[in-house]
Formats: structure tokens, sequence, C-alpha cells
């Protein structure tokens, strides 16, 4: 992609064709194969309930966004090393659920145009004054409250049925059942059993000589269990038992694509409604905040996702995309913080979840729609809580009252515009 042609030294190589090649194939190496695919399943709490939605509500075609978003993230992880996420534009899936006027046409315009500037910004490297400008308060404030809101939209999954081809809850989850309260609890109670508070910062996990036999034990049955596998597996199998007769609909063979037709009327209403509040949050949350975010949790690896590359890479992906009727999609701080929180520590992790996307996209297609409508949702709850905290928990290195005070404004107006938007639940 033009990512490496703008920035080679983002997959860390020196603009060497032979050079970049043995760097990207480093890049996909498992560190641990049982933690990598682990960890692949980390985002799936954000991924599947925005497409599901979208392609309920709005008929977006989940075999084409399953082939699509499956090759970013494969040239995502061969290009940075670690899991980088591809995730779906938040505010343009939010104004396309909210207005039913604004459809296929207007998302695809609204991802396009998003990516135009953003890929502008990369280009030039404006994004890296942006990046250098930005306060790391600012920036802890905008991790805090999408960790916050994931965390809450979590909760919400896990306590109240979901109609997503409406965009919203219904009653109480029943206790009983195959997506009964009880089968969330249990698996948030497994995910902790497994994974504890998750792993500490580089720097404090070299302190392996202290350790408590306790802590010592849970990380030896956090590396030996792949907890949000389980889950996803554990999903997969209660979505065929609730519903039998959706796996004999499955279809072989990938979506027939079409180049989606765009007016000017789509451009217009895309760009008012989809691109103008989807823009700060891409420039953000899914270049500034998570290039930071790499910085803090791969300090081996500061490099590996500069703001420039990344900028590129999905700008160029949604150029390419979205004229196919794929979601636009951006990389996030929450879903690096999710495959982080589950063991995804190498581009491995998302090349893998890349190459399942891939796989099903093409020998199934969109008529995977009918086994993924009986997901358990309470299992994405759990999966989507974890993710929200570990994002929510870098924020953890204010120190400074002049700091936490900056951070906890931004969080608040992230939250109030938030909650205006209908994105949050209220209490």
């Amino acid at each position: 992609m033009a990512g490496v042609v703008v920035d080679p030294e983002a997959v860390g190589g020196d603009g060497d064709g032979g050079g970049m090649v043995v760097r990207a194939v480093e890049n996909v190496r498992f560190r641990s194969v049982w933690g990598e695919l682990n960890g692949a399943m980390g985002d799936l709490g954000t991924y599947i309930p925005i497409v599901l939605s979208l392609a309920l509500s709005r008929h977006l075609d989940l075999g084409t966004t399953l082939i699509f978003t499956g090759i970013y993230n494969a040239i995502t992880g061969l290009l940075y090393g670690v899991p980088m996420p591809v995730q779906p534009m938040k505010s343009i899936a939010a104004a396309a659920l909210a207005d039913p006027s604004f459809a296929i046409p207007e998302i695809m315009a609204a991802g396009i145009l998003t990516a135009a500037f953003v890929l502008f910004l990369g280009v030039t490297r404006l994004m890296n004054l942006v990046y250098r400008f930005v306060p790391l308060s600012v920036v802890r404030g905008i991790q805090l409250a999408q960790g916050l809101n994931f965390a809450m939209a979590a909760v919400k999954y896990i306590r109240y049925e979901q109609d997503f081809a409406k965009g919203k809850s219904l009653g109480r989850r029943p206790w009983a059942g195959l997506d009964g309260l009880v089968l969330a609890i249990a698996a948030v109670c497994f995910i902790v059993l497994v994974n504890g508070a998750g792993e500490e910062q580089h720097r404090e996990s070299q302190e392996q000589e202290q350790e408590s036999s306790s802590s010592s034990w849970r990380r030896r049955l956090a590396g030996s269990v792949p907890s949000a596998v389980v889950v996803f597996v554990v999903g997969v199998a209660f979505a065929v038992a609730r519903q039998p007769a959706a796996v004999r609909e499955l279809r072989a063979g990938p979506s027939r694509m079409r180049v989606v037709h765009i007016s000017r009327e789509a451009w217009k209403q895309g760009f008012i409604k989809g691109a103008v509040p989807q823009i700060p949050l891409s420039v953000l949350n899914s270049v500034v905040a998570v290039c930071k975010l790499t910085r803090d949790l791969f300090p081996e690896r500061k490099e590996a996702a500069s703001p420039t590359s990344v900028s590129v890479t999905m700008g160029g992906m949604n150029l390419v995309g979205c004229w196919f009727g794929a979601m636009p999609c951006c990389h996030g701080a929450g879903g690096l913080a999710g495959q982080y929180r589950f063991g995804g520590r190498s581009g491995g992790c998302v090349a893998a979840l890349g190459g399942l996307k891939l796989a099903l996209g093409l020998v199934l297609g969109g008529s995977m729609l009918r086994v993924l409508v009986q997901f358990p949702v309470g299992l994405l709850g759990a999966l989507l809580l974890f993710a929200g905290v570990e994002l929510a928990a870098a924020a953890r290195d204010m120190s400074t009252r002049a700091e936490a005070f900056v951070m906890l404004l931004c969080t608040a107006v992230s939250l109030a515009k938030a909650f205006r938007k209908g994105k949050i639940p209220p209490p």
C-alpha cells in the first residue's frame, strides 16, 4: 500500500526492498501462538455489533466488508509488527443508525471524504505537527472517555437484549438461556480468572524475580488458556444451537462486488452528517491516540507506527474499499488496547484475524449474517468490557494535578458529546 512508499521506516526498514520483506515477515511472527490468537479476538466486541447493526438496518454487504477488512488487517500486521486494529468508523456508523435516509451511498461518501482528508494530512506530514502539539493529557482524556464508553456499552450488552437492526436495547436479559445473563457473567468471571488485571507495562514485566507465586500462576494460566478464543468458540457454538437452521442457509462463495454509485446529494449528506463529525475523531483517536498508545504498550517499538504511516494506511484502505461497499474503517486506540489486553503482541495477531475474515468472506460471503445474528450478545459485552478497561487504564500515568484536570475535562466533554448523540445509555 501507499504507506510503504511514503514512510518506509514504518516497517522498520530503510527503503531497501529485500530488507522490508524480511522485516514484514518478522512483523507477523507469533510471539506466542495462543497469545496472538487470543488477542485477535479482543476487538470483536466492537467490530461485530457495529457491522451487524449496519448489515441488518442499512443492508451493508457483510461478505464484502469481511474481505476488505481482512485485507486491511493483513496489511497492517505486515507493516507495523504490533496488533494495529481495524475498526469501523464509529461516528459514521452512528449517523447511519440514527438516520434512515443515511444509506450505503452516504456511508461510503463519508468514508471516502474522511479518508481523503486524513491521507492529505499524512502525505503532507501535517499529521506529525498535530501529533507533536496535542498534549498527552488531551490524548489521555480521549482514551479515558473511549474506554468508559466501551465499558458502559458492554454493561448495556450484558444487562439488556439488543435489537441491532433498530440500534436499540430491548427488555432486561433473562438469567437463563443460550444468551442469558448467567452466560455473560460466567464469561466475565472466566476472563478475570485467567487474565487477572492484565499484564503490566513492559518495564514492570521485567521484574519477574519479585513476582508472587499467585501472579506467576496466573501468568502461566493466561499463557496456556486463550480466554477470548474460548469465549468466541463458545459463542459460535451457541449461535448454531440457538438457530440450527441457519447452518443450512449458508451459501458457498463470496458476495458479488459492485461499485457503489454515489450521487451529488449523497456526497453532500455524507460530508455534513458523516465526515464532519468523524474527521476529528479519526485524527485524535485513530491516529494521535493510537500512535501514543503504541509507544506506551511497545516502548521497544516506539517508531513502529508513525502519524504519517498510520494516516496513509487508514486513508489508502478506505479510498479503495469504500467504492465497493466495504464499511469505512480506521485504526482505533480501543481496538489496540483490546487486542493487547488479550495477548496480542505482534502483527501476527491482526494478520491471523485478517486471514479468518478473508476466509469467511470468500467462502461464505454475506450468508454468514444468518449465523452471526444469533451470536450471544452478552459474550460480546464481556469482550468489550475488558477492551474498555484496558484503554481507560492508559490514563493512569497523569501524575500532576494540572494534567489530571485537563484529562478529566476532555473526558467530560467527550462523554457529554456521546450522551448527546445517544452512543451511551443514560444511567
